[in-house]
């Protein structure tokens, strides 16, 4: 495939690493912020710019019938709005927070122990994330991913950052550390015991990897998909 990588910070050096080693060629790189460049040559952009680039890089893609896929985090209020124009210009897109394969498989596995523990309301929920000191936004697009798969499966309403005494919120703690790509737990604590579900990453590969998975399955479709889709975890 021939691919633009839009953001060319350390999340999009990696990508390009193993995109070549995958056998694909980097025909488009894109500072963050920039909006001024020709998809011509492109048949898959990777989007990890930042949340004021993201919907207009998206956008143009799906203009330029460009198949995209972001892992940009912080722009989702307008989540929708892209949605409805993919599906009216007929385009190819994949929103996740986290492309890691392996989150999201933590991912599943959150939302069948929110299942198994909606009735147990004598245990207490919550989140903690921990990210590297450059990551911009708080909580991760990961841990809100979480919250709201607890949230459509329990009693829970919404979710707040850091401590909250609403009974139906869920906290979540969000602690900035050098060099941490990404730890999110999942935490249900009584007076007895506590449960605890724990992904870490180890390096940023993992997600860099699952990019190039999801825009790999994404070349030649059209829709609108998710890392669910491309896991064939529906």
């Amino acid at each position: 495939m021939k691919i633009a990588l839009l953001g060319y910070g350390k999340m999009g050096k990696t990508i390009e690493k193993i995109a070549l080693e995958r056998g694909h060629e980097i025909v488009l790189k894109v500072d963050k912020n920039s909006s001024n460049y020709d998809l011509d040559k492109v048949d898959v952009a990777i989007d990890f710019s930042v949340p004021t680039a993201a919907f207009n890089n998206i956008k143009k893609c799906i203009e330029n019938n460009v198949a995209i896929v972001s892992g940009t985090t912080g722009w989702l209020k307008k989540y929708d709005e892209i949605v409805d124009f993919c599906k009216q210009k007929n385009g190819a897109f994949i929103y996740a927070s986290n492309f890691s394969l392996g989150v999201n498989i933590f991912f599943e596995l959150n939302k069948n122990l929110a299942k198994m523990m909606q009735n147990l309301n004598q245990y207490n929920i919550s989140l903690e994330e921990i990210h590297h000191t450059k990551k911009l936004d708080a909580p991760s697009g990961t841990a809100i991913t979480l919250a709201e798969d607890i949230i459509k499966n329990t009693s829970k309403q919404s979710w707040a950052l850091d401590v909250t005494t609403n009974p139906n919120e869920i906290p979540i703690i969000a602690k900035r550390i050098p060099d941490v790509p990404g730890t999110h737990t999942v935490s249900y604590q009584s007076n007895v015991d506590t449960i605890e579900i724990k992904h870490t990453a180890h390096s940023r590969e993992g997600f860099a990897l699952g990019a190039l998975v999801a825009a790999e399955w994404l070349f030649n479709k059209k829709g609108v998909f998710t890392m669910k889709d491309v896991l064939d975890l529906n």
